[in-house]
C-alpha cells in the first residue's frame, strides 16, 4: 500500500511540475527572429536552441528580403497569427524590418537590434551604413540582373569571410556563403516610415569589428534611440548572432524578461 501511495504520489509530483512548467513557458513572450541580407533563417540556430533550452518558444521568420515595407507586411502577417506578447528580434537589414513591423502593434513589447539598423523615417540602410567610416560591404559585391529589372546583391564567396564571419571557421563560413540570400538593391535604398523604436523599448546588440555596419553607426543608433540595453562583443563580427548565440540569446531574454 505505502509502495502504491508513493508511486501516485510521485506521479501527482511530476505532473504539477510539468504543469507549472508549462504555465510558465505560456506566460513569456514569442519571439520572432527576422535575418538580414546575405543571411537566412539558419542563421539564428545557435540562438534558437539557447532560447528553447531557457524555455522560450521562437520562431525565425523568412524574410523575403524584397523590399522594407514588404517585408514589414510578411512579419506583420506572422505577428497577427502569433498569441500573447511579442519581441521582435531583427539582424542588419531586419532591423528597418522590424521597426516597420511593429508599427501599430500593441503585442509587441520590444525591440532587439542584433548588429541591425534602427532607423529614423526617411533614413535607409544604404544612407545609415555610411553615416560614419568603416564599412567594405560595397567593394565585397557581386550584382545579378533581375528578369524584371533591378538587380540582387550577394557578397562575393571569396570575400564573405572577411566580410560578414571573419570570426567563423572557414569551413562553416563556405556553407553560409554557399546558403546567404541575396536581398535586392532597392530594398536597401528604401526609405524608412515611423519609427516604432520610439514608442517600444529597444535593446541593441553589436561586434566591434563589423565591417557592414561599423561600431560607430550602431552606438549612435542605439543612443539615438535610447536603449535600455546596448552591448558591444569585442572582436565580434557582423553574423555576431552565430559566433555569440548565447550573448545574443541573453540580451533578448532580457528584453523579454522586462516589465
Amino acid at each position: 500500500m505505502h509502495s502504491i501511495l508513493r508511486t501516485l504520489l510521485l506521479g501527482t509530483s511530476f505532473a504539477l511540475a510539468a504543469s507549472a512548467a508549462a504555465r510558465a513557458a505560456e506566460s513569456k513572450p514569442t519571439i520572432i527572429l527576422v535575418h538580414g541580407a546575405f543571411a537566412e533563417s539558419s542563421s539564428w540556430d545557435g540562438v534558437l536552441a539557447q532560447l528553447g533550452r531557457d524555455g522560450y518558444h521562437a520562431i525565425a521568420a523568412a524574410n523575403p528580403l524584397r523590399g522594407v515595407k514588404s517585408d514589414a507586411q510578411s512579419v506583420s502577417s506572422l505577428i497577427a497569427s502569433t498569441e500573447g506578447p511579442i519581441v521582435l528580434v531583427g539582424h542588419s537589414y531586419g532591423g528597418p524590418v522590424i521597426t516597420e513591423a511593429a508599427n501599430g502593434k500593441s503585442k509587441v513589447k520590444a525591440l532587439v537590434y542584433v548588429a541591425a539598423f534602427a532607423p529614423e523615417p526617411g533614413e535607409s540602410s544604404a544612407s545609415l551604413s555610411v553615416k560614419f567610416p568603416g564599412s567594405t560591404l560595397d567593394k565585397a559585391l557581386l550584382s545579378v540582373p533581375l528578369p524584371e529589372g533591378g538587380q540582387d546583391l550577394y557578397i562575393r564567396p571569396e570575400k564573405f569571410r572577411a566580410q560578414f564571419a571573419a570570426d567563423l571557421p572557414a569551413a562553416e563560413v563556405r556553407l553560409m556563403a554557399a546558403t546567404q540570400r541575396p536581398i535586392k538593391a532597392a530594398a536597401l535604398a528604401e526609405p524608412s516610415g515611423a519609427a516604432s523604436w520610439k514608442t517600444i523599448p529597444s535593446y541593441v546588440i553589436y561586434g566591434s569589428d563589423d565591417r557592414n555596419i561599423p561600431a560607430a553607426v550602431m552606438k549612435f543608433m542605439a543612443e539615438r534611440a535610447h536603449a535600455v540595453k546596448t552591448v558591444e562583443i569585442d572582436g565580434a563580427s557582423h553574423a555576431l548572432m552565430v559566433s555569440h548565440p548565447r550573448e545574443v540569446a541573453s540580451l533578448i531574454e532580457d528584453a523579454a524578461k522586462a516589465r
